[in-house]
């Protein structure tokens, strides 16, 4: 049995963290890097609504679309339009043969998407 606070607190803290990497590498011009890491705060707060919906520890996945299933969580479709979004930039961290174009007029608003998706997210806690 698993300590489920504790747990939901460690991905939130984690998607906290994340996010703040994320902001700190888009100021400075890693914008690849930078929507990376905004998937993965996304990830990490789907993760602790795992923990909360199963009780148990999230599955080794990266796939946003699955792990919100997982949660029982209904994605409006603004929700999903940028967590497919954010889906392409995941893989360039893991599987650098795919780089995917970071189009530079439409980073900031990425950002502030993904900080208005971790608000949603929150909110549901």
């Amino acid at each position: 049995m698993i300590n489920v606070p504790k747990q939901i607190e460690y991905w939130l803290n984690g998607a906290n963290d994340d996010f703040e990497t994320a902001r700190i590498l888009i100021e400075n011009r890693r914008y690849i890097h930078g929507l990376f890491f905004c998937h993965l705060s996304v990830e990490k707060i789907i993760k602790a609504h795992v923990v909360k919906t199963l009780n148990e520890i999230p599955p080794k996945s990266h796939e946003l679309f699955y792990l919100s299933k997982l949660a029982k969580i209904e994605l409006p479709e603004d929700k999903q339009l940028i967590i497919q979004i954010l889906m392409k930039y995941q893989l360039e961290g893991r599987y650098p043969e795919y780089m995917p174009e970071a189009p530079q007029q439409k980073i900031v608003e990425y950002l502030n998407q993904t900080n208005d998706l971790l608000k949603w997210f929150k909110e549901k806690l």
